[in-house]
């Protein structure tokens, strides 16, 4: 067993609460996952494999945009642009429903070159019947921009993203001279629901997580609009864990700990990650 000082208190991992044996490294570990309901699922269970017990309260719900007309007036004139970016699979998914709904199949994305933040958004387009050209080395915007440094000058970018994001991508490439429309796919808010569910887990001790995941500076925002960052006073503080430098950035401007940060900036680099952290 390993211990860390937290705060004012000594956070421990804790023995097994069944009183049984078992062989899986994450038991009995309780970690709470906040992501989006609907894409829980693949963090969820890759926790449970290892022997967590997992508790899911989203801290982010997916909804769509107040108005598609700048992403639909994108997608009708594809032809003008040279690049997509796509930074989620949410992104992906979100454009392809429009291109239904405006009866525009994937031929008019065909000469495009595509960039996709990462393995998961990668797949999702494939999936799609399209080719990704650009998967950048560290999947997020600053690295993006390095990739595609001496492609973008000149060149008509479309970027499909969230509502509320950096303007990491539009500001270099701009700089650089191509043209960057920046289009909202999808909007993220707060789900009501969680804020007592929340609440209820931290000052229950049968329910308190001693691990809480992070997987999008949105998500940060939400749990401390949610819950509040000084909730735990008095009692032993969970472990944050981020899977990566941008999420981590945004528990520090918060004033929030990073205790645990993925090395690859992915769903399996953040079990991973919390994995090492249990042996420690």
């Amino acid at each position: 067993m390993s211990t860390a000082h937290v705060g004012t208190g000594v956070l421990a991992r804790p023995g097994p609460r069944s009183g049984q044996r078992t062989s899986k490294p994450l038991y009995p570990m309780r970690i709470l996952v906040g992501r989006a309901r609907h894409q829980a699922s693949a963090l969820s269970s890759g926790l449970r494999k290892l022997g967590a017990e997992v508790i899911e309260i989203p801290f982010i719900e997916i909804r769509r945009p107040r108005s598609y007309k700048p992403l639909d007036s994108a997608l009708k004139n594809l032809p003008a642009y040279d690049w997509l970016i796509l930074t989620s699979v949410n992104g992906v998914d979100a454009l392809w429903d429009r291109l239904r709904n405006l009866h525009l199949t994937e031929k008019r994305l065909a000469h495009l070159k595509i960039a996709a933040i990462g393995p998961a958004t990668k797949r999702a387009i494939e999936k799609r019947g399209l080719r990704v050209h650009l998967v950048p080395e560290e999947y997020v915007a600053e690295s993006v921009v390095k990739s595609m440094r001496k492609q973008a000058p000149g060149k008509n970018i479309l970027l499909a993203r969230a509502q509320v994001a950096r303007d990491v991508i539009p500001c270099e490439f701009r700089k650089l001279g191509a043209t960057v429309d920046v289009v909202e796919a999808y909007e993220t808010v707060i789900p009501k629901s969680s804020r007592t569910r929340l609440r209820v887990a931290m000052k229950d001790p049968h329910r308190r997580p001693d691990v809480i995941t992070f997987t999008s500076s949105s998500t940060v925002r939400n749990f401390v609009q949610l819950l509040g960052k000084t909730v735990w006073r008095g009692r032993p503080r969970p472990r944050f864990a981020s899977i990566g430098p941008v999420t981590s950035s945004t528990l520090r401007e918060f004033g929030l700990p990073v205790d645990i940060e993925a090395k690859q900036y992915t769903i399996p680099g953040l079990i991973q990650a919390i994995l090492r952290a249990s042996t420690l």
